[in-house]
């Protein structure tokens, strides 16, 4: 077999170990990456490889940034502070029509500010605001697509474990590909608020006529004044050039802290609980990144990657039409895998052919993660979908029927993107 050929039946492999035998999409990349170095190689030198490999790839400066990430989300979240962001959106926006809809985009958004997690995320807005939108007879559908769409928006706004992977995966400048990633969060969610409204005003059955005025409470605004600061401290310190990614990282999550012990809203058990969950999450993150780069490091082998660069240029296709087939890939994809485990196979193949079609490599990493979103909320595994459904025990037909036309403003949201790469590209640009 031609190397070419041995890529392609990786690939193919890849997605027998995935969709029939349910492997974890890291050790499936594992996997087929020593297998296919074998048939590159001798298996001698392919097994060799793989233990340099993972001490080579686990010392990655980079991937040290993710934990405390994870962790600065996890604090917050184990504090409470989302029931007091909900009531406090709602309260400014709560007199419009449909406005709890509009406050639950609105949390998910800043809570995904400091969450990074779109699962995290979509289990703790959905447990706060799904519940008062039924109280106050909004379908239960609706109800619940808007809490599984609003979390989505914690993959595209800083900081996020998605974009820091990209960075990993392509060696990009992660600080760039997260404030890169700020603006386009930022659109996208006032899309979804704009779609919400919409939906609300066509069918008024979605949502009571008389929306209830929710007095705004200083004592619950003192309780997320932080959240905020916690945000611009981190985020300003990476884009003014005062801290590293990793060092914005730790700057959070012990601020994260801090406010939570201050403010008493963080147990001893809750403290252990965040740090058993960040341990978890860090360590599945850690094999789907060593899985990833080790994938990638045997498309490249098996020449695959400038093959499709090569068969890219001879069509002689718009950039333009290419990032839709792109597009139209990420979105039949998140069908069936997760939207992760999407970036990480995908990444290595596309990345090459999206630098030599000459685009930025930034840009293409948020870019990505706009495209992912859909992935994280169509059925079969929407995983969005289905954690939001978990929580509120509200069937996933309902929430993703109800979601369709969300679904479409994000792949409208990812067109802008993508004939308008300013808006991504404005702030990285201006960076220290």
């Amino acid at each position: 077999m031609s190397p070419i050929e041995i890529g392609f039946a990786g690939i193919v492999l890849l997605f027998i170990l995935l969709l029939v035998v349910k492997v974890p999409v890291g050790i499936g990349m594992i996997i087929v990456s020593i297998v296919g170095n074998m048939l590159l190689s001798t298996p001698a030198n392919a097994l060799a490889k793989f233990g340099s490999d993972l001490i080579l790839l686990a010392e990655n400066y980079n991937l040290s940034v993710i934990p405390l990430f994870v962790l600065m989300g996890i604090f917050v979240s184990e504090a409470g502070f989302v029931s007091d962001l909900y009531d406090i959106i709602n309260s400014i926006v709560g007199k419009i029509r449909g406005g709890m809809a509009i406050a639950t985009i609105g949390a998910g958004a800043a809570f995904g500010a400091v969450c990074g997690s779109a699962v995290a995320c979509a289990s703790t807005v959905a447990s706060v605001s799904v519940p008062e939108m039924c109280r106050h007879d909004y379908d239960p559908g609706f109800a619940a697509s808007v809490a599984a769409v609003g979390s989505t928006l914690g993959i595209v706004i800083p900081p996020s474990t998605t974009l820091v992977l990209y960075g990993v995966l392509t060696e990009e400048s992660i600080g760039q590909i997260l404030i890169g990633g700020f603006l386009p969060g930022i659109i996208t969610a006032l899309l979804l608020m704009i779609t919400s409204y919409v939906m609300v005003r066509r069918n008024p059955k979605l949502a009571p006529k008389q929306a209830e005025t929710v007095p705004f409470s200083w004592e619950k605004f003192k309780n997320i004044w932080a959240i905020p600061l916690i945000f611009i401290i981190s985020f300003g310190g990476i884009y003014l050039g005062f801290f590293t990614p990793t060092e914005a990282g730790a700057v959070g999550a012990f601020s994260s802290l801090l406010f939570a012990l201050v403010t008493r809203k963080l147990k001893v058990e809750d403290f252990v609980e965040a740090l058993s969950y960040s341990c978890r999450v860090t360590a599945m993150v850690f094999v789907i990144i060593i899985g990833g780069m080790m994938f990638g490091a045997f498309l490249t082998r098996s020449l695959i990657p400038m093959w499709l660069t090569s068969y890219i240029e001879a069509l002689n296709a718009p950039p333009w039409m290419i990032m839709f087939i792109i597009l139209a890939i990420y979105t039949i994809m998140g069908c069936f895998i997760d939207a992760l485990a999407a970036m990480v196979i995908m990444t290595p193949v596309l990345y090459p052919v999206i630098i030599s079609l000459g685009y930025n490599g930034v840009w293409f990493g948020v870019v990505t993660a706009m495209m992912l979103l859909t992935g994280l909320l169509t059925p079969p595994v929407g995983v969005s979908s289905l954690v939001v459904a978990s929580v509120t025990k509200i069937p996933s037909t309902k929430i993703f029927k109800a979601q369709l036309p969300f679904l479409l403003t994000l792949i409208v949201s990812s067109i802008i993107m993508i004939f308008f790469p300013d808006i991504i590209l404005f702030l990285p640009r201006m960076m220290y």
